[in-house]
């Protein structure tokens, strides 16, 4: 069996996921498609404290991009690139993974919602279609029946209308045809959001699709265990064991063994095996890169944990704080905000790793200031927060 150092599984995952990809001094759609053929899916967030989470994974890899090029991927119909489902969690994904998503949209709607914690009004569902079929594409807001809205669960404080439409859209009886300023939600119908030839292919044996999704996710991340690719595309540790077995009887997967980790893993068989990976890009908490905190750890011996929802007086790092990748180690993390009024990238704190090189504030300075240009913000307030920071404000 193959044997791989934790350097070389480190360099494979990092190629898979686009980091070895030629720049382009202006990105194109070309482009685009290649990156999102190399993550796979976008992550959707709401949170806007520094760039949506879906526009960052495209910048680490491409650089300072055209963000309509993302929209123009996700918008129309027959030119449409990705739409918006639970691929991950919310997320994009490619246009084409919508039939192999139709077995996950029956589970939804067997179960009556996603976690059953949402359960859906039956006599509404009926009225919000029609309302959409005849009206067009409309928010749930504009949808909305006046009600109180929910306060029961955390984190949630959905209208009726919202929770119904959100079951719809699970149930593949409703796609998201976009997003408006506030970025909320914009449904239609599936015939008038996706390309005619996507809804007409027909739907995979649920064993085809289990393979398919485990085969996408083999691919970005180039070596993996079961447990990693079950997570890309949120699925059962069973089924995803079950097309492992076939994709390695059909020689697209290999067993092999990494330095240090317990489990087995898998090596896409295309994968790309570079010697070097010579990367500088920041990563959102929400890049493929570093989701799995328990991967990440594994391969770059870097403990990762979002602090968003932890209590100010209790974080670590930061509220949004973004891992710094330079060549093929993660080196440092850095709590950054987009002060937008004042034009400004404010550096709440900036935190060195042990093994971080000598010129790592330097390179980090480096991409503060493109990360800067590319949103717009003029000046760049280095706080005087963490062991990096001094550094960065020289």
């Amino acid at each position: 069996m193959l044997e791989l150092s934790q350097a070389q599984a480190r360099r494979i995952a990092l190629a898979a996921q686009g980091f070895l990809d030629p720049a382009h001094e202006t990105p194109t759609l070309r482009t685009f498609q290649r990156t999102l053929e190399r993550t796979g899916v976008l992550q959707v967030d709401s949170v806007n404290v520094l760039q949506r989470a879906h526009y960052m994974p495209l910048y680490s890899r491409m650089g300072p991009y055209d963000t309509g090029l993302l929209e123009r991927a996700a918008s129309g119909r027959e030119k449409r690139r990705m739409v918006e489902y639970w691929a991950h969690v919310q997320a994009f994904m490619p246009v084409e993974l919508w039939p192999a998503m139709r077995h996950r949209m029956a589970s939804y709607e067997s179960k009556r919602g996603k976690w059953g914690i949402m359960q859906s009004n039956p006599e509404l569902e009926p009225e919000l279609l029609a309302l959409i079929r005849d009206q067009g594409a409309a928010t749930a807001r504009e949808l909305d029946d006046g009600k109180p809205r929910d306060k029961v669960h955390w984190g949630w404080n959905w209208s009726e209308a919202r929770q119904v439409l959100d079951y719809l859209f699970l149930v593949g009886e409703l796609a998201i045809a976009g997003r408006n300023s506030q970025f909320e939600v914009v449904y239609d119908l599936p015939e008038r959001v996706l390309p005619a030839a996507v809804l007409a292919a027909p739907t995979p044996a649920v064993e085809d699709a289990h393979r398919e999704l485990v085969f996408r996710a083999a691919r970005s991340h180039g070596v993996a265990t079961v447990r990693c690719l079950a997570d890309y595309y949120r699925m059962g540790m069973a089924e995803t064991a079950a097309a492992v077995a076939d994709l390695v009887e059909a020689g697209d997967l290999e067993p092999v063994r990494i330095e240090g980790w317990k489990r087995p893993a898998y090596l896409y068989a295309d994968a790309r095996r570079p010697r070097r990976v010579q990367a500088r890009a920041l990563l959102s908490p929400f890049d493929p890169v570093v989701w799995l905190r328990e991967r990440a750890e594994r391969l770059f011996d870097f403990h990762y944990r979002i602090e968003i929802y932890t209590p100010a007086a209790k974080r670590v790092f930061g509220y949004y704080v973004l891992p710094f990748l330079l060549g093929d180690q993660v080196v440092g993390r850095v709590d950054l905000k987009a002060d937008r009024a004042t034009g400004r990238l404010l550096v709440k704190a900036a935190y060195a790793e042990e093994h971080a090189p000598p010129e790592t504030a330097d390179e980090l300075s480096l991409e503060l200031r493109r990360l800067a240009d590319w949103l717009g913000l003029d000046d760049i307030v280095v706080e005087p927060r963490g062991d990096l920071a001094p550094a960065l404000r020289v």
